[in-house]
């Protein structure tokens, strides 16, 4: 017979500011390709700012040209 498996959520309770996880995002952060966190900080910031608005990517380009080897 098949055994279940159930998945049990790890949950943390307690103040934003209190809690210290620190080390795991980093590790999280760390794992991920330079394009993937670029498409989450873009995430980010299109989620906070107002519709309509464009976001300011003078930054963004000059990272890319210096990946490059342009700058």
């Amino acid at each position: 017979m098949k055994s279940i498996r159930k998945i049990v959520p790890v949950v943390k309770k307690g103040l934003m500011k209190d809690i210290e996880d620190d080390d795991n995002d980093l590790e999280y952060w760390l794992s991920k390709t330079p394009g993937e966190r670029i498409a989450a900080i873009t995430f980010l910031v299109l989620s906070s700012i107002k519709p309509g608005t464009k976001m300011d990517r003078t930054h963004i380009v000059r990272i890319k040209a210096k990946l490059n080897g342009a700058g």
